[in-house]
């Protein structure tokens, strides 16, 4: 039997990470480095300072520049990543966008990119990371970033609520037929965290004060507070964990 620590480590992994650029994305693809993994980074945006990070852990980097949401963006991820680095074998589903509006005033263009972000490109990329490693029998995790909004309403965001309501229920589909194939399927649900995406709820004193009073721990979340969770459904730690979610959210569901 390995030693516990063991089963936390990374080494000799390739990893994806979407949205990597920055925020959560960014501190996670450098948390997996710092586990052993050697990682790619895709995203829109300017990549180079994780990319930086990365390598000055000893670790492999790759970059793909691309939106996640765009036709064929699945097949280029593999591709590039599968040139860069190897096969990979870890894929972190971060990539997502936010619409905020009232309910009668929601526009369909940003229910369509809200979903076609957050749900549809990571049903596209899952299938095409999958697909390989069943077919040679070889081990892989997939880690989707659900939400609370995957458990409760929300406010001024339906397009995100239902864009995380389905990724909660797309892991566990996913998982069900992943399961035997060799391929754990589980999620994270972030809780409040201090990212870009909710800026505007920090600027809000009003919003800001309600959700803290809320939260038992008392403070938003950080990227860092989410990096073990990752790490542990990364690693072979979680080798009978499938279709889970799990929130790390300073205990704002048990409220």
């Amino acid at each position: 039997m390995a030693a516990v620590l063991d089963t936390f480590r990374l080494s000799g992994r390739v990893a994806i990470v979407t949205g990597a650029s920055r925020g959560l994305g960014a501190d996670l693809a450098v948390a997996l480095a710092e586990a052993g993994a050697d990682v790619a980074l895709v995203a829109r945006g300017d990549t180079t300072a994780v990319a930086k990070e990365i390598k000055a852990l000893g670790r492999r980097c790759g970059t793909v520049a691309v939106d996640v949401g765009a036709a064929g963006a699945a097949e280029k991820i593999m591709a590039d990543v599968t040139a860069q680095l190897g096969a990979p074998d870890i894929l972190v589903n971060n990539a997502g966008i936010i619409r905020r509006a009232p309910f009668l005033e929601f526009s369909d263009a940003d229910w369509d990119d809200v979903l076609n972000v957050n749900l549809r490109a990571v049903f596209r990329l899952s299938q095409r990371f999958a697909a390989p490693l069943a077919a040679r029998k070889a081990p892989g995790k997939i880690i989707n970033t659900a939400s609370l909004l995957s458990f409760q309403g929300g406010i001024r965001v339906v397009s995100y609520t239902a864009a995380k309501s389905a990724l909660a229920g797309v892991t566990r589909a996913m998982a069900n037929e992943l399961a035997a194939q060799g391929v754990n399927v589980n999620a994270v649900a972030p809780g409040y965290m201090a990212t870009d995406n909710t800026a505007a709820l920090q600027a809000d004193p009003v919003r800001n004060k309600s959700i803290l009073d809320r939260i038992p721990a008392g403070r938003w979340g950080t990227p860092a507070d989410l990096a073990g969770a990752v790490i542990f459904l990364a690693a072979p730690a979680s080798d009978y964990m499938h279709g889970h979610i799990l929130a790390v959210d300073g205990g704002w569901l048990v409220r």
